[in-house]
C-alpha cells in the first residue's frame, strides 16, 4: 500500500508582469520521503517553496497540504507545515528557548505540550545544552539548527527547507544532512539545493527546475538511468536550453 500523499502541487504558476518565474510546475510528496528541489540559481526554487508554504500566492494553480487546499483553508494547511527560508527569521537578542517557545505558540502548541515539544525539537537539532544562549552569540551552524528546530517545533507532517546548508562548514553540513535524513523517517521533507551530491546523499526523489519549468520529476534511480546524477543534470539542462532557444 503506497504511503499517503502529504503535499500536492498542481500547475503552479507565478508571474511578475509578463515574466513567468514559475511555469506550470506539478509534483507530489508522500509520507516518509525526502524530495530534492534542484536547479541553478534563478531557476525558481525559492519562489516555488514560498508558494508551497503559503507565504506567496500562486498566480494560478493549487497546493494541497494533508488534503487541505492551502488557498481555501490556509489555517489548517499551514498547521501541517514547517518552513525554513534561506535566511532563518531569528531574533538575535532572544535566547534559544524563548525563540522556540515563541514559534511553538505561533503554531498553537498547547501549554500542556510546550515542554515536551521544546525538548524534542532541541534534542533532534542538538540544542539541549544551548537553550539559555543568545541566538546572536551562536555560530552560523547553530543558528541554522535553531531555524530548523523552529520549523519542526509543532511536529509538522511536511517540512520545507530552503538551502539549509549554505554557508556552513563541512562538519556542520554533515550534521544538518543527518538531521534531514532523520526528519524524513517520520515526516515528509522538501529540500531546495543546487548541490547535486547533497541530493544524492539525503533524497529519495528529485524535481529539477530550469527557468521556472520542471524538466525532470522522478526517483534518483530514474535520474541515474543512463549516467551519474551530475551528467544527467547537465544533459537535462542542455536539452531544456535547446528547446527554449
Amino acid at each position: 500500500m503506497p504511503a499517503p500523499t502529504t503535499l500536492s502541487a498542481r500547475n503552479l504558476v507565478r508571474s511578475h508582469g509578463r515574466h513567468r518565474v514559475v511555469n506550470d510546475v506539478s509534483f507530489s510528496l508522500h509520507r516518509g520521503e525526502v524530495l530534492g528541489l534542484l536547479g541553478h540559481n534563478g531557476a525558481g526554487k525559492s519562489t516555488t517553496l514560498m508558494m508551497l508554504s503559503g507565504a506567496l500566492q500562486p498566480s494560478s494553480g493549487h497546493v494541497e497540504v494533508c488534503d487541505f487546499d492551502l488557498a481555501r483553508r490556509p489555517d489548517l494547511g499551514k498547521a501541517c507545515l514547517g518552513f525554513l527560508p534561506e535566511h532563518p527569521p531569528l531574533y538575535r537578542d532572544m535566547r534559544v528557548d524563548d525563540q522556540l517557545l515563541f514559534a511553538a505558540r505561533l503554531h498553537s502548541v498547547t501549554r500542556e505540550q510546550l515542554a515536551e515539544y521544546l525538548e524534542l525539537a532541541k534534542r533532534r537539532c542538538g540544542l539541549l545544552d544551548w537553550g539559555q544562549r543568545l541566538i546572536g552569540e551562536l555560530s552560523k551552524g547553530y543558528q541554522q539548527r535553531v531555524g530548523i528546530a523552529q520549523a519542526i517545533i509543532h511536529q509538522p507532517a511536511v517540512i520545507i527547507l530552503d538551502e539549509p546548508t549554505v554557508g556552513l562548514d563541512p562538519a556542520q553540513i554533515r550534521d544538518v544532512r543527518g538531521l534531514i535524513r532523520e526528519l524524513g523517517d517520520s515526516s515528509s521533507v522538501i529540500l531546495s539545493t543546487h548541490l547535486l551530491h547533497e541530493v544524492e546523499q539525503v533524497c529519495d526523489r528529485a524535481v529539477i527546475l530550469r527557468e521556472g519549468r520542471a524538466i525532470f520529476s522522478g526517483t534518483l534511480d530514474e535520474l541515474r538511468a543512463h549516467s551519474d546524477i551530475e551528467s544527467s543534470f547537465m544533459r537535462l539542462n542542455a536539452d531544456a536550453e535547446s528547446e527554449l532557444s
